[in-house]
């Protein structure tokens, strides 16, 4: 059984780990036959640890051998699927059998705040919710992290059903050194942010009790409901308790009597009545069931919906959200990847385009360099000019006495006007080249403008995503307080709504001629 196994591998691998005499990964079988023989026996099967010595040469086995023989050997004789309450009483008996093996551990602490029972309470909810992730230092053994959110969401309901303050600042700072929790310092949390102030044991075991009844019982709501009876039709009070696959109710808030339960189904149907009732349909009969006020009926429908949404499945509610916040977490994780990935590009990029910009600019220091050599060889040459010039006036002034003095002038000024063309021709080119490099400087600094305004709009998106997260922690908070605020006015509801139907079945009992006469029956 495929689902059980899964749920269950986290107590087995608590177990598994405290039967180890090193930090090697492996244990002797003949450790291994005893959890195999309690196992084996809780669920109907015996003589299955037999098996172990003809399992594999060795004399010891890790964790994958053992859970591999468990899935072979043991859980194969169950069904492909169980029910839900046939999966979580299997679940239950398993994990007390690892607890006995594992207990001496958790137990042993200096200051004791929480009760043994409380803290085997403690140790179901934290393998529900923790991930079995493999060692990174030792590929025989593994770790049962439960991450950070999953710690802050469970001690803020702890402490708000105390009265206690959480720091919730002093947490994350907490969280970041700490990274994934084990189940070691997952206690210690709980007893030193939530019970700091809290000196009642009886409180703190009620508010743990309401944590592992909501995750590890699938319990979805508790409360006090009027139900309609069968034979008699008479509105009586009980205390009702919620889960996917069926509604239970009690004599009282202590859920020792029970006195009976309704059957919830995939085809189930809620229905509102007037006067704050609520019909159940179910495939058996109709049940009606009653209020106190508006708000309260809305909630149980709401919640008896959600019950008869999921009463179908072949795995508990809370495993599959607690599953689902995993994927969350994990496309967080991956989204924040690839954004640290973009934001790496562009900042690369962005240092490309610096880079090619310091080139160019280089380029143009060395051209306006070059430009300045070429106007001081143009000032050069019209001084030059101006001096040939001079020379031709000195020249008509001896033209008859020195010819020969004349044709050698003409030969050097034919010269000069050859070096000015080319001299020209080197200006024009020159400044084609300017131009093309000015073009090409401005085209980079656009895509940096471009870089640095999306870098910005990454940045507003990002703290538009912190104050989204932000308020919806404001109402996770404001929500949780007003259920306080309505659990407290129904507990003041609750004595006068008693009183009134004690009045009203007094004179629905009293003697009259005219009725019928009264049978009296359960």
């Amino acid at each position: 059984m495929a689902v059980l196994l899964e749920n269950i591998a986290n107590c087995v691998w608590l177990a598994f780990e405290a039967l180890q005499q090193d930090k090697s990964g492996f244990v002797h079988k003949s450790k291994l036959k005893v959890l195999t023989a309690n196992i084996g026996t809780l669920l109907d099967l015996y003589g299955v640890e037999r098996g172990l010595e003809h399992f594999r040469s060795t004399s010891t086995l890790n964790f994958d051998q053992f859970k591999y023989y468990l899935q072979k050997e043991v859980f194969s004789s169950l069904p492909n699927r169980l029910l839900l309450p046939e999966l979580r009483n299997y679940e239950n008996r398993i994990a007390e059998v690892c607890w006995l093996v594992c207990r001496k551990k958790y137990l042993k602490r200096d200051h004791k705040t929480f009760t043994d029972d409380s803290i085997f309470q403690i140790f179901r909810i934290f393998c529900v919710l923790a991930e079995l992730i493999p060692d990174q230092h030792n590929e025989n053994t593994y770790q049962v992290l439960l991450n950070p959110s999953e710690v802050c969401h469970i001690a803020q309901t702890l402490a708000s059903s105390l009265g206690c303050q959480f720091d919730e600042e002093d947490f994350t700072s907490l969280s970041i050194s700490m990274g994934n929790f084990r189940l070691t310092p997952f206690i210690a949390v709980l007893e030193t942010r939530c019970l700091s102030c809290v000196k009642d044991e009886v409180a703190v075991r009620e508010a743990v009790t309401d944590i592992y009844q909501k995750i590890v019982e699938d319990v979805i709501k508790k409360g006090f409901l009027s139900k309609r009876g069968y034979i008699f039709p008479t509105m009586r009070e009980y205390w009702f308790v919620l889960r996917p696959s069926e509604l239970t109710y009690f004599k009282g808030r202590s859920e020792k009597d029970k006195c009976g339960s309704l059957p919830i189904e995939p085809g189930s149907k809620i229905e509102p009545k007037a006067g704050y009732k609520v019909m159940l349909h179910t495939s058996e009969r109709t049940f009606e069931l009653g209020t106190t006020d508006h708000m309260s009926r809305l909630q149980w429908i709401s919640a008896l919906q959600l019950a008869a949404d999921h009463s179908n499945g072949f795995q508990s509610y809370q495993r599959l959200q607690a599953a689902k916040r995993r994927l969350q977490r994990q496309g967080r994780v991956q989204e924040m990847i690839r954004a640290r990935m973009q934001l790496q590009q562009e900042k690369n990029a962005r240092q490309a385009a610096e880079g090619q910009a310091k080139e160019l600019e280089a380029v143009v220091k060395e051209e306006a360099k070059k430009l300045t050599e070429l106007e001081q060889l143009r000032l050069k040459l019209e001084r030059l000019l101006e001096e040939e010039t001079q020379a031709k006036r000195d020249e008509e002034i001896v033209r008859g006495l020195q010819a020969r003095v004349l044709a050698e002038e003409w030969e050097k000024r034919e010269e000069l006007e050859r070096l000015q063309e080319e001299q020209r021709q080197l200006l024009d080119e020159e400044r084609g080249k300017r131009m093309e490099y000015e073009e090409l400087q401005r085209e980079k600094e656009l895509q940096l403008r471009n870089a640095e305004e999306r870098l910005a709009q990454l940045e507003n998106e990002r703290r538009d995503l912190d104050k989204q997260l932000k308020l919806a922690h404001e109402k996770m908070k404001c929500s949780e307080d007003r259920k306080e605020i309505l659990e407290a006015k129904l507990y003041q509801v609750a004595p006068m709504l008693r009183d009134g139907e004690r009045v009203r079945r007094a004179h629905s009992f009293m003697p009259s001629t005219k009725d019928r006469p009264v049978f009296f029956g359960g």
